[in-house]
């Protein structure tokens, strides 16, 4: 998932470094699970492997948080529960507005697990007026000429866009102007904000076209004639260069 330039959240000058930040939530996904199954602690290397990190990293991660686990014992799984949930903001009730309810924002909408993670969805927003007024997962659909309006009497500081790329900058200037702090970003392409506004984008289709290239890659080496090593390969592409020896000579269009 690609992040937006903006404005740092609070948890910098506390002295969390981002990339723990954004390590938090596999963390918490993983400690959930556990604290599901009734697990009552976990070690570093066990939390580590759950959330696909290695173990030293998590270690200096729940460093910043001030959790340092007991020798021989391991980490309390509720209380890391609740820790990493306080750190991330998720003890309190965040009302959230999704614009564009076309087919992803109506599974966005339908998605169950918004509310035991602290969100609520406070309003759908759609520009179709014959949207208006339509339940999506129980929530009657209202029209755009009234963002301004739901956003103020909800207290709303993060917004979601499902809308088309043409319209997403300005759903994206009227939510910010409204007083949205905080966006996420479905619609593919990239937005342009004030400071102190943090926008995250999620493009299905670049993740898409990321696994292409690994099972291009994959596909590739099965290819191999047999006997024939990667590096031959590998030291055979290094000589198709361009006449100036730092390009291919045939560029992709």
């Amino acid at each position: 998932m690609a992040t937006g330039r903006t404005h740092r959240p609070a948890t910098r000058s506390r002295g969390i470094p981002e990339a723990t930040v954004a390590r938090l939530p596999l963390y918490l996904r993983a400690l959930t699970a556990l604290s599901e199954r009734s697990v009552p602690t976990v070690s570093s290397e066990e939390l580590a492997a759950a959330a696909g990190v290695n173990s030293a990293k998590l270690r200096k991660d729940f460093s910043y948080l001030g959790s340092y686990g007991t020798r021989g014992v391991g980490y309390d799984v509720e209380y890391l529960v609740y820790q990493i949930s306080r750190e991330l903001g998720l003890t309190q009730d965040w009302p959230v507005v999704i614009v564009g309810i076309g087919n992803l924002g109506a599974a966005l909408a339908n998605y169950g697990g918004f509310a035991s993670r602290g969100f609520r969805i406070a309003a759908l927003i759609d520009a179709d007026p014959a949207m208006a007024g339509k339940p999506v997962a129980g929530i009657p659909v209202q029209h755009t000429d009234d963002l301004e309006k739901i956003i103020k009497g909800n207290g709303v500081s993060i917004g979601v866009i499902a809308t088309p790329a043409g319209a997403a900058q300005q759903v994206c200037d009227r939510l910010v102007g409204a007083g949205v702090t905080s966006i996420l970003n479905f619609a593919p392409t990239v937005l342009s904000v004030p400071d102190g506004v943090d926008v995250r984008k999620v493009d299905l289709s670049i993740e898409l076209q990321i696994l292409a290239f690994h099972e291009q890659r994959k596909a590739g080496e099965e290819a191999l004639p047999d006997g024939l090593p990667a590096s031959a390969v590998a030291d055979r592409e290094s000589t198709d260069k361009g006449p100036d020896g730092d390009v291919p000579a045939v560029m992709p269009a």
